[in-house]
């Protein structure tokens, strides 16, 4: 992810995701996030004024990284181009930030949180990388007149969010591009069933 402010800042988001993905929100204290940066307890305050601050500002900077990457994959690229290279830049995401995908995953099918608007604020953002393609495609006329691409570019984010965290727990020997290919495939309806 991009670098914070302040070194003390870049570590105290690892130690945060770590833990978190480690133990879940509620059982990540402030003082063992500030022990496992290396740093006083009075310096997660200084930086943020609650644990929950932490952990908005942790999804921000993850979603922020994960946005920059999926514009700069698809940037100048015709719309079915665009898709295949916004499910990779995803996917590679992935690959690098491991234990964020698992905390953003689990974040965001929690109903008990107190964070869900900043979440959803981020997610649309993320997702609405893909809805451009979608939406470029169908005025392109490559993708049918009349697609949700609201819930396309959804369910293109999560099949790939869902498929790479499978990935990287029980197949992380598996190339990246094999796995890309599998989601492409299937993207193409061809993998599968036949049009």
């Amino acid at each position: 992810m991009a670098r914070p402010r302040s070194d003390a800042r870049h570590r105290l988001f690892e130690a945060a995701i770590a833990l978190i993905a480690e133990r879940d929100f509620a059982g990540t204290t402030v003082a063992a996030i500030a022990e496992r940066a290396g740093v006083a307890k009075g310096t997660v305050y200084y930086n943020f004024p609650s644990k929950q601050a932490l952990f908005e500002g942790l999804l921000a900077q993850g979603m922020d990284e994960l946005e920059q990457r999926l514009a700069k994959a698809s940037e100048g690229l015709a719309p079915l181009p665009a898709i295949i290279a916004l499910v990779r830049a995803q996917l590679e995401y992935i690959a690098e930030y491991g234990p964020f995908t698992k905390l953003l995953a689990s974040e965001m099918w929690r109903t008990e949180r107190a964070w869900r608007d900043t979440l959803n604020r981020l997610r649309e953002r993320v997702v609405g990388r893909y809805v451009a393609a979608l939406d470029e495609g169908v005025r392109a006329g490559v993708l049918r007149e009349g697609l949700d691409t609201q819930l396309a570019a959804a369910s293109i984010f999560g099949m790939v969010l869902v498929t790479a965290l499978g990935w990287r727990e029980f197949r992380p020997d598996q190339p990246l591009d094999e796995v890309h290919a599998t989601i492409v495939d299937l993207l193409r309806g061809g993998a599968i069933v036949s049009p």
